[in-house]
């Protein structure tokens, strides 16, 4: 059965946001600029999509990685710099990279929480705990499910890219998934998103539980404290 995922970050996904905010993904990198050192380190951007934050950690003097399971995001992302970036294609659930190989691993932009059950988002992480090296940083980067809960747009139509689409968001009855529903007005077709309702202690836990302690806790690229209203959840944790 092909995964959500699978069919929605393709060619539909790079015409319906051809210009994701550049803005973002340089606070992004800048917060991580100042956590850990990115001069000489390897660094895994995992699911890395277009390249946005990978063009970003190669400028600030890393050897990047990018990895993603999308070959036309891939494709992209290869194709964002000169000379191109490295990249590789596979499952974030079983990464094809020797043990203690990166220095970092960046997961941004809640590229994180698309399995259907928790114990394969407990496998991405134990798989990123055996590619980092001892002492390594690991930079999840999430939205904030306690703030989501409060405040769903369930309904919306704009125009994104050349398309006119209408977005419905809706909680799965379990209230355990957010679903974001996209129908392409113009030529008929949908996709659907759905991301796991992680809350930051959960996150946490899962972390600490793959062997990772969590050192940092951000609500914003600006390095703001994390509170229940705060947008973001971003973690920096270290490899024990």
């Amino acid at each position: 059965m092909t995964e959500w995922f699978e069919q929605w970050f393709g060619e539909a996904y790079l015409k319906l946001y051809p210009h994701r905010d550049e803005n973002d993904a340089a606070d992004a990198v800048a917060l991580v600029a100042g956590c850990a050192q990115l001069q000489g380190a390897s660094v895994l951007d995992l699911a890395c999509g277009p390249g946005r934050h990978a063009k970003l950690l190669r400028q600030s003097g890393a050897r990047v990685v990018g990895f993603d399971l999308s070959m036309p995001l891939l494709s992209r992302a290869r194709h964002r710099a000169s000379p191109p970036l490295t990249v590789v294609r596979g499952d974030m659930r079983c990464l094809p990279f020797r043990a203690a190989t990166f220095d970092i691993v960046v997961n941004l932009f809640t590229s994180f929480g698309y399995f259907a059950e928790d114990w394969q988002h407990h496998k991405v992480l134990q798989e990123v705990a055996a590619v980092l090296k001892r002492g390594g940083v690991l930079v999840l980067d999430y939205f904030n499910s306690l703030g989501l809960m409060e405040s769903l747009i369930e309904k919306e139509e704009r125009a994104i890219g050349s398309q006119r689409v209408i977005i419905q968001r809706r909680f799965s009855e379990d209230r355990r998934f957010v679903l974001k529903e996209m129908y392409l007005m113009d030529d008929g077709r949908s996709f659907i998103e759905r991301v796991r309702l992680f809350t930051p202690d959960e996150l946490v836990t899962m972390i600490s539980d793959a062997g990772m302690g969590v050192k940092q806790r951000f609500g914003d690229y600006d390095a703001s404290s994390l509170t229940n209203e705060s947008p973001r959840v971003i973690l920096m944790a270290e490899r024990k």
